[in-house]
């Protein structure tokens, strides 16, 4: 058992939860990762495993069929399976966002309709803010909804939805300007509406197609494709907790647990990467020795080990923070910012320690080394979550008279 990432104060349920995901990934994971991601493959069966461990679950509530855990618990499960094959954990996590949001702010209906199913991983989740030329400026959609009686119709376009072709279940954010003063905040013209779809490419539905799969560097396997809206309808009740205005709100909720969420992984994917660096370490010799008896390495290592339990502690603290029903976008854009950055570093020191093996997709530190380019990006780049720790401790420190 390693030392690192070592969680205090975990409940009974916890701990074999944990330990169940660790076997699993461990077993089922691990051994078929590299090769599922050097072919972009999507992982049924390893998706069919965690549906029947209740991953998809896990945070809905069990009056709702789920397992009612905490974001800790979550976020602990996504460490461990981004150890395994980070895009996997993306497979969960669009899910778990959309899932959250109906818990959080969808009507009673809502929740009874799409939890139970979405626990059963039945019904699958992804949501999209972003769009073609806009990135993080999410205040510049063009997406609109226009109302048509007891529909919405839908015209736009949406970039980078993960399982955009796998999910049956969209949180849409669209501009919705009808009715709203013009003089008001931008803000309060946004809406998210959950829109129904069936799996697949192309026009899936009347007016809605999605693309294909975009061909990226990293984080294959997972679909990660566009959405386009023409003259898409939808039923005026898919409007998330039944009122129009509220969709930035809650679009950012759901965009606080998935930092946590993203700051889980880059643990993952650090902790690996320190792993196959000590153990190479130890086996490779150079100059009569083990490289790892090397200070030059001994140090590396160090440096390495610390990074990962620094960004898990702040990922730890971050959950616990939204578990106690505290706004945490500090927490969780401090702990997503430190460990992507971490988790960068830690993959470039264990990639230095392969060699030249480093370089080789026959070595797993390869496929790790394109997954934590990743983490720089997703759910807000470090620049963005550096604007909103700034302006919070510049109000939290103003200086008085």
């Amino acid at each position: 058992m390693s030392r690192l990432c070592e969680t205090d104060g975990l409940t009974e349920d916890q701990t074999e939860i944990l330990k169940a995901v660790r076997t699993f990934v461990d077993e089922k994971i691990l051994p078929v990762a590299t090769e599922l991601e050097h072919a972009d493959e999507y992982p049924q069966e390893i998706v069919d495993g965690l549906k029947e461990l209740g991953i998809f679950g896990l945070m809905i509530p069990e009056e709702y069929d789920g397992l009612g855990e905490s974001l800790l618990t979550y976020a602990l499960c996504v460490e461990e399976i981004a150890r395994g094959w980070m895009s996997v954990s993306g497979v969960i996590n669009t899910h778990f966002i959309v899932a959250y949001m109906i818990m959080q702010h969808g009507t009673e209906e809502q929740k009874r309709k799409y939890l139970p199913a979405m626990a059963a991983g039945e019904v699958r989740g992804s949501f999209s803010m972003s769009e073609p030329g806009l990135g993080s400026d999410v205040a510049a959609i063009k997406t609109k909804a226009v109302r048509d009686g007891d529909e919405y119709v839908i015209d736009g376009q949406k970039m980078w939805l993960t399982n955009g072709g796998s999910s049956t279940l969209i949180a849409l954010l669209v501009r919705t300007d009808e009715g709203v003063d013009e003089s008001a905040s931008v803000y309060k013209k946004m809406s998210t509406i959950l829109v129904e779809k069936p799996t697949g490419f192309g026009e899936v539905a009347p007016g809605l197609t999605i693309p294909g799969k975009i061909d990226k560097m990293g984080y294959k396997g997972v679909d990660t494709t566009e959405a386009v809206f023409e003259g898409h309808r939808v039923p005026a009740e898919q409007v998330l907790g039944g009122e129009t205005g509220k969709g930035f709100y809650q679009m950012m909720d759901g965009v606080e647990v998935g930092r946590v969420n993203v700051a889980a992984r880059a643990c993952g994917i650090a902790l690996r990467s320190f792993e196959l660096a000590i153990a190479y370490a130890q086996q490779r010799e150079t100059f009569g020795k083990p490289i790892a008896d090397h200070q030059a390495i001994m140090f590396r290592l160090a440096e390495m080990a610390t990074k990962v339990e620094a960004a898990h502690a702040m990922m730890v603290r971050a959950a616990r923070q939204k578990d106690k029903g505290e706004r945490n976008d500090v927490e969780a854009g401090m702990a997503k910012m430190l460990a992507a950055e971490y988790c960068n570093e830690v993959v470039q020191d264990s990639f230095r320690i392969h060699g030249g093996y480093g370089y080789s997709k026959e070595y797993e530190i390869e496929r790790l080394y394109r997954e934590a380019a990743f983490m720089l990006i997703g759910e807000g780049t470090s620049d963005i979550q550096k604007m909103i720790i700034g302006r919070a401790l510049l109000k939290d420190y103003k200086l008085r008279g």
